[in-house]
């Protein structure tokens, strides 16, 4: 472990030295190194730096392009472990022999990354399958490096406290929770799932099914797919990139359940002519209210308000902390603005959505991670749908086929849980009224006072304290009273004199002031603490 650290420590170090380097030589922000020496910094460290820094290349909120083009280029691609090792894995994590469950297992890897790698497989009813299995020791080594890598960051913390602005903790406890989902296969089982039931009535749209009873926390058998590349010039781009539209405004305002990676890597067209996703390690959630804020928020850009743009941000959560609108609505003016010089076919969501992230990335403020995996699946659909059909205008494609989505959304609420709730408990309370009236009137008549339509019980003791307190609080600013007069007339000495010529008036009041004082000091303690 304390090799470990000090590895990480002197990597650390060197970056920051190179990094004092370039700012005492005022180097340009164009001609810096960093970006470069942080990737191949991160690639030496090993797996969980990798991920590490696939990580904040989803942080478009925080870092500059040059550095979010530089982390893109950490391919998750690793030396396989051997098959001497992913035999014995793979039946630890199934609890049997392999040959009990395929009828044939290719021990060499078809594909490799920092977490697992991928073996070709067949089953005994002669379905070809894909076997992920997870790296042995990877969460501890997970667990174990950003364990040292958050104390790292504590001591930069106190060397640097400008570096709490961007709430460096937060960030790497985020992407510490999130490595280690990434780490157990039953959760992207169960998004596999989701996917596909949510998918169930799109024909077009193809999920490879997870197979029942042979997937666990190490292991992931899937149903093998394969097929043509979206960027492959023989397919129908623009067919294909309005089904991909579809479908992800079915994901993002209908299911609230969307695919956070769709690369190219991840999405392409099978033999039989349907559009297949792949890979569902990073999943995005969007609840009902987030729903209906990203309706808002691309309705409202669609129309050009900056107030209403506004509005919907600070619902999404893109915009926090304390508000000024003046200074906001200006910033997104500004960004509407330059959209009005472009093109409309040059017009970007998901660009508009990350620079209004920046105008809310101020102090103490971090865009959540749930925005910050929808900023990268809005970006990289954009860039999808411009790879499938170049001269796509997605405003418009927005305008004609997601409206009706995002506005079916907002007048969801006659169905929403809400509602339904309302319309339960208000069937209750009027079968449970004419008890109630009654009730109320036979106490009434055996008290044969007014009816009373609200009544409080077992208040005395409170309206007793409340008393108490009344009482000792008037005590108190007649005791500070008398305090005040005493001191007043031994300052003027008014009234007859006695010993050695004291005023006698002001000796009586010192002396009512001191009986009062002791008598609420008594009293207070006979009560309890203050």
């Amino acid at each position: 472990m304390a090799a470990r650290v000090l590895r990480i420590g002197v990597a650390a170090a060197g970056l920051l030295w190179h990094a004092a380097v370039e700012r005492l030589g005022r180097t340009p922000a164009d001609s810096s190194t960093l970006p470069q020496r942080l990737r191949l910094a991160l690639e030496r460290l090993g797996p969980t730096f990798i991920k590490l820094g696939q990580a904040l290349s989803l942080r478009r909120d925080l870092l500059p392009e040059a550095w979010l083009a530089e982390l893109s280029r950490l391919q998750d691609r690793a030396m396989p472990f051997p098959g001497a090792e992913a035999r014995p894995a793979l039946e630890a994590a199934l609890q049997r022999p392999v040959n009990q469950v395929f009828a044939e297992f290719d021990i060499e890897p078809i594909a490799a990354a920092s977490i697992a790698q991928v073996h070709r497989a067949h089953l005994a009813d002669g379905r070809v399958v894909i076997v992920k299995i997870r790296r042995p020791g990877i969460r501890t080594q997970i667990d174990r490096d950003m364990k040292a890598l958050i104390g790292i960051c504590r001591l930069a913390l106190v060397l640097a406290p400008r570096l709490h602005r961007i709430r460096p903790l937060q960030i790497l406890q985020e992407i510490r929770s999130h490595l280690r989902k990434e780490t157990d296969f039953r959760l992207e089982a169960h998004n596999i799932r989701r996917f596909a039931e949510a998918l169930r009535d799109w024909p077009a749209v193809y999920v490879p099914e997870v197979v029942d009873d042979l997937y666990g926390e190490a292991v992931l058998v899937q149903q093998m797919s394969g097929g043509t590349g979206i960027g492959d010039p023989s397919l129908d781009g623009p067919r294909f990139a309005q089904l991909l539209l579809d479908v992800y405004l079915h994901q993002l305002f209908v299911v609230g359940l969307f695919h956070g990676d769709p690369h190219p890597g991840n999405l392409f067209v099978t033999p039989d002519g349907r559009l297949c996703f792949h890979d569902f390690g990073l999943v995005g959630f969007l609840d009902r209210r987030a729903r209906r804020a990203l309706a808002l928020y691309l309705l409202a850009f669609m129309h050009q308000d900056a107030a209403w743009m506004l509005d919907a941000a600070i619902d999404l959560g893109l915009i926090g902390g304390m508000v000024d609108r003046a200074v906001f609505e200006r910033g997104i003016e500004e960004i509407l603005a330059d959209y009005a010089t472009r093109p409309l076919k040059d017009w970007s969501v998901a660009e508009a959505v990350l620079r209004v992230a920046r105008l809310g990335s101020g102090e103490n403020f971090t865009v959540p991670q749930s925005l910050v995996v929808l900023m990268r699946a809005l970006f990289l659909v954009e860039s999808a749908l411009r790879t499938l059909d170049p001269n796509l205008d997605i405003l418009l494609a927005l305008q004609a086929r997601g409206r009706e989505v995002m506005e079916r959304t907002l007048q969801e609420s006659a169905t929403s849980p809400a509602f339904a709730r309302l319309r339960t408990e208000a069937a209750l309370t009027a079968q449970d009224l004419p008890g109630l009236v009654a009730a109320w009137l036979h106490r009434a008549q055996r008290g044969g006072g007014p009816l009373l339509l609200m009544r409080h019980e077992g208040l005395e003791r409170l309206e007793a304290r409340l008393d108490r307190a009344g009482n000792r609080l008037s005590v108190a600013l007649v005791t500070l009273g008398l305090y005040v007069a005493a001191s007043l007339l031994m300052q003027h000495s008014l009234g007859p004199r006695v010993l050695d010529d004291l005023p006698l008036l002001a000796l009586l009041a010192y002396a009512l002031a001191l009986w009062l004082s002791f008598r609420l000091i008594r009293a207070i303690a006979r009560s309890g603490p203050l």
